[in-house]
């Protein structure tokens, strides 16, 4: 699934683990000549700053790892309980970067759009995903959650007034075609997969809804502080599940607590840093590119950990919806 922290004032949002969006800064206009309008330069064309790069690979490689993270442990923690020892984790570990850095908080309305995303993001995203990684793997989970950026593209055009471009539309219905390719191959196996495919759909949805109602608090407040409130309010609304929490950990074998701890940690606290520190160096539009290698990187991972293979026909529409949010991504000539 995976939220976008970072230390600095840069716009920028991530539904899921692995499915950030960002604006990026506008550069300056070298002086024109003549009559010729002067261009503007590509951030791209700049040297990568190799940090830069490595700050890419961690974070890809860690929202990846928490989805497999997530199977893992699966057995040992139900999903509400799950989602309050992971929030619990991320909050502590985020407030020490954040509350010594903390000078404004929010007021009045200011509170409402980052209650709604709170909720709907990090509380009902993780719950739906830690339940739907119940009933499937942990890639064709990945696969799923990875339709979130048309998603957010579909509303950011009707509630923004960013229009559909002709690419956003052929790339939508590719991706869906997918998803449904996905859906069936889980229906002929059983009801519980089809299960699987709505929480994630469901999840992808609530996602999508959070980033859009999160954009303008985004450039009030820095990223990581937003990030910080966010979870706090998801914790808090993941509460009634202490109880369950704490007997689950009386219970769960060790490697199921580190493996908890590590998700609270790693895919949450270190990935959304190291994604911020490359969001400082690279094209926001070409990192958020990035973020589709993780489904990809989660069947890797889930191949090599827990020894689980998608079906063929999972793969088949996976690579179909991958193909169409890259579609997405293209501009109208």
């Amino acid at each position: 699934m995976a939220t976008t922290a970072e230390s600095g004032p840069t716009p920028s949002a991530g539904p899921h683990e692995g499915s950030p969006h960002a604006a990026p800064a506008s550069a300056p206009q070298p002086p024109s000549h003549g009559n010729t309008p002067a261009p503007h330069p590509s951030p791209g064309k700049a040297p990568v700053n190799k940090l830069g790069v490595a700050a890419v690979v961690v974070t890809v490689v860690l929202w990846a790892s928490a989805f497999v993270g997530i199977r893992a442990v699966g057995p040992s923690f139900s999903p509400g309980s799950l989602t309050l020892g992971r929030l619990a984790i991320a909050a502590v570990v985020l407030g020490l970067v954040v509350l010594p850095k903390l000078r404004i908080l929010p007021k009045g309305r200011e509170w409402w759009p980052i209650l709604a995303y709170g909720v709907m993001w990090f509380g009902g995203y993780n719950v739906a995903l830690n339940a739907a990684e119940h009933l499937l793997d942990a890639g064709t989970a990945a696969l799923l959650i990875n339709v979130n950026p048309i998603l957010v593209a579909v509303m950011a055009g009707l509630l923004l007034k960013e229009g559909f471009p002709r690419w956003l539309i052929i790339g939508s219905l590719i991706a869906f075609t997918g998803v449904a390719v996905i859906a069936l191959s889980s229906g002929q196996r059983s009801t519980a997969d089809v299960a699987g495919v709505l929480l994630c759909l469901l999840a992808a949805v609530l996602a999508a809804v959070s980033v859009i109602i999160q954009k303008p608090v985004l450039r009030k407040f820095p990223a990581a502080q937003a990030t910080w409130f966010g979870i706090m309010v998801g914790a808090v609304c993941c509460l009634p599940f202490s109880g369950q929490l704490a007997a689950e950990l009386q219970q769960a074998p060790l490697p199921a607590t580190l493996g908890l701890v590590y998700l609270g940690i790693f895919p949450t606290a270190i990935a959304f840093t190291t994604w911020a520190y490359a969001l400082s160096l690279i094209d926001a539009g070409k990192l958020a590119a990035t973020t589709y290698l993780v489904p990809g990187t989660t069947i890797l991972i889930s191949w090599l950990v827990l020894g689980e293979v998608p079906t063929v026909w999972g793969l088949v529409g996976g690579v179909i919806c991958l193909v169409g949010v890259g579609l997405t991504r293209r501009k109208s000539r």
